[in-house]
């Protein structure tokens, strides 16, 4: 099988590397100013739209917008020298100290720049929302809608002068009202701001100490609980008397290993002093089994005796007696096998409960040192708890008397109209129609240009074969423009046989991208190949055709095999039938030159259809009968093109592709999404397939360039061809 030394490797962890780079370069960086101008090319409409609805309702609400109400109050504000009170008789943190009142001899600007605050403004906004914004749709009802219209002025002094302009007078009463108590009860506030920032520094004094008192309540309880606590000194007590309860245990489990260890040594003495068969000792004589062997061997000894002194070894009964007596010295040494056994399973159980007794005495020494540090650590936690108990008691007596004080503080300003009804007639008030449309088109542009570069963006799709190129690091062997645009460019020049001249133009193409593809081969060429796409829907099949048909025209045995066992189609684009194909080859032993049919459009075009759906696709395309196929058909053709499934459906592709010389992926541009594209190039890295590059397909892009040079050849072939035409019709 031929493959090239360059492009006709595995798609290496180096390019999907560089796709993941360029991809995450994007994301963080955003978008580069060629990117953003092919952005705002492909948006024009978007923006446009967006520019002139904007700035049409600036226009509109500059023709529309209602006449203004204007009202006012006047308010007498007087010093503020309330009693400041030294916090005294607090505990520790608080001493005595005198709390200046700020004085307001004076409205000052800083003062009108407080009643112009969100602080003070934003209740009473919502206030007059909750009543009028069902009324009044229309209308805003915000902090900058409503603070543009309010001004606040020292008129004399000590008098402060309010004005505010809406487009209702109910609205402009009402807001002037509440806010002339907001007012109002701002003052009282600044009389009792030394009580309150009392009463907060003793709240966040007490806060702390509150939190103290629960934690060192949860570590008592949690104490005892952890540990199973009633009293320290009853709990080690109770372990002191289990820890000598085990430790005689153990003193006794000792005493018996030793004693069983001494017998196993005992006994293993008697195995090598042993003689045989003819003495029994001490440990073994309780052992009424083997004393019963050994009886049974003085037994044969003793016939053997007797016997042998008639007749020889040799004689038939003298070697009977003398198997009978080697099977029982057999059985003779199993026992003694099955003793030494049992002296061994003993000792190791002995062993065992003697390294559980020192674990639990361990155990229980390690808990009773323990206990000594959970006894300090009861007692430290009792002294704590007490101490932050008093210390709360204190902070929270201190915060009632503070409490009592704040409540006796009066309101120092006083309101000069009482009724607030002062409410002026409309004035004609209108913005510039001419400056509302300048606005609104520059807002209207921005917003646009926002929502095209957001909305391109979120679409996540490759739109140009550079951007296909760049990020995906792999060869970018042709580039197949979307037809209609090819026509659109054709519209032009309408002449004689303009179709024409744009089919020709189109299958131009495909004869460049098989030109690309036997470049790839300079050193070894190119036989066979995949064509497979990341997606369905992009336009595989019609490539493999389109490639396949340039290839035939420029004078190659060219082989087209639909390789789709699932959802074949490629026999309907060329005009074939589909009796027999590719399943049949393989499932039924059928020559493939049987199945082959000749294409009707190019002479050195053959094809072989899908034939019937198979039960398993992948096991027939993983069979070594198709290995064997793949082969065959590599070596009786120029060039073998396979069409096969998607990537990100089925594995089809990849078995195929791992035995030709390589896959060529097609790709929609418009269409594919970057995270399906990177996806399937992750599935042919792990697989380890042969990547020849990808063709970009559906492309809008002028492909030619401003280059007028393929509209002028092929309009002067077209002339050719006509007068030629005319020549023969005269002839």
């Amino acid at each position: 099988m031929l493959k090239s030394d360059i492009y006709l490797q595995p798609f290496s962890p180096h390019q999907a590397a560089h796709f993941n780079q360029v991809t995450n370069d994007e994301e963080e960086g955003g978008l580069n100013l060629g990117q953003v101008g092919a952005t705002l090319r492909r948006r024009t409409l978007l923006i446009a739209g967006v520019t002139g609805f904007v700035a049409t309702a600036a226009v509109l609400k500059a023709e529309t917008d209602p006449p203004a109400y204007q009202g006012s109050f006047e308010i007498l504000t007087k010093p503020v020298t309330g009693e400041s009170k030294a916090i005294a008789n607090v505990p520790q943190t608080l001493g005595s100290q005198d709390v200046a009142a700020p004085e307001s001899d004076k409205a000052t600007e800083t003062t009108i720049q407080v009643l112009q605050s969100p602080g003070i403004l934003n209740p009473v906004i919502k206030k007059i929302q909750a009543k009028y914004e069902t009324k009044y749709p229309e209308m805003e009802f915000t902090y900058k809608s409503i603070a543009k219209n309010l001004a606040i002025a020292s008129k004399k002094q000590n008098i402060l002068e309010v004005e505010y302009i809406s487009p209702s007078e109910d609205i402009t009463r009402d807001f002037l009202r509440l806010l002339a108590r907001a007012y109002l009860n701002y003052s009282l506030a600044e009389r009792r701001s030394d009580i309150e920032q009392a009463i907060r520094f003793v709240e966040i004094q007490k806060r702390p100490i509150e939190q103290s008192v629960k934690n060192w309540q949860q570590k008592l309880q949690r104490l005892r609980q952890q540990n199973n606590l009633i009293d320290p000194a009853i709990k080690a007590k109770e372990v002191s008397e289990q820890i000598n309860f085990f430790t005689q245990q153990h003193i006794e489990n000792r005493v018996q290993l030793e004693q069983m260890a001494s017998k196993y040594q005992d006994l293993q003495t008697e195995f090598v002093q042993q003689p045989g068969i003819a003495a029994s000792y001490s440990i073994l004589s309780d052992n009424a089994r083997y004393q019963k062997i050994l009886d049974q061997i003085q037994l044969v000894d003793a016939d053997i005796a007797k016997r042998g002194s008639t007749f020889t070894t040799e004689e038939e009964g003298m070697k009977r007696l003398i198997e009978q007596k080697n099977t029982i010295i057999r059985m003779l040494n199993a026992e003694r096998a099955r003793v030494n056994r049992d002296f061994q399973s003993r000792i190791r159980e002995l062993r065992t409960r003697d390294v559980s007794l020192e674990n639990k005495i361990n155990n229980l020494n390690r808990y009773l040192r323990s206990l000594a540090a959970v006894s300090r650590n009861y007692d430290n936690i009792q002294q704590e708890l007490k101490i932050a108990t008093e210390s709360l008691t204190q902070f929270t007596t201190k915060h009632q008397a503070l409490k009592i004080e704040y409540a006796q503080r009066q309101q120092p300003w006083k309101s000069l109209d009482p009724e607030f009804t002062k409410v002026n007639k409309p004035e004609a008030v209108s913005d510039s129609t001419e400056r509302n449309l300048a606005l609104g088109g520059l807002l209207g542009l921005l917003l646009g240009t926002s929502a095209a570069l957001i909305l391109d963006k979120l679409s996540n799709v490759f739109y140009t074969s550079k951007d296909l190129k760049e990020v995906t690091g792999l060869p970018l062997l042709g580039v197949v423009p979307l037809q209609k645009e090819l026509a659109a460019t054709k519209q032009e020049n309408l002449v004689a046989g303009a179709t024409q001249a744009a089919h020709v133009s189109f299958f131009e193409v495909f004869r460049s991208l098989y030109t690309n593809i036997l470049l790839l081969g300079s050193d070894s060429p190119i036989r066979s190949l995949v064509i497979s796409s990341a997606d369905q829907g992009e336009g595989k099949s019609t490539v493999a055709v389109q490639l396949a048909q340039a290839a035939a025209a420029m004078g190659q045995q060219v082989l087209l095999v639909d390789a789709d066992l699932r959802f074949p189609t490629l026999h309907k684009l060329v005009g074939s039938m589909n009796i027999q194909g590719l399943t049949d080859v393989i499932s039924h032993d059928l020559d493939w030159q049987n199945v082959i049919e000749r294409s009707q459009q190019e002479e050195n075009l053959y094809i072989i259809s899908a034939g019937q759906v198979p039960p398993d696709p992948i096991r027939l395309l993983a069979s070594q009968k198709m290995q064997d196929l793949i082969n065959e058909l590599q070596i009786s053709f120029d060039l073998v093109i396979y069409d096969t499934p998607n990537l990100l459906s089925v594995a089809d592709a990849n078995l195929l592709a791992a035995h030709v010389n390589g896959m060529i992926l097609v790709t929609e541009l418009g269409k594919l999404k970057r995270t399906v594209f990177q996806q399937a190039l992750e599935e042919l890295q792990i697989a380890g397939t042969p990547m020849l590059g990808i063709v970009a397909n559906k492309s809008k892009e002028n492909i030619y360039g401003n280059s007028n040079y393929h509209r002028q050849y092929y309009k002067q072939k077209m002339s050719v061809e006509k007068v030629v035409v005319d020549q023969r019709s005269v002839g």
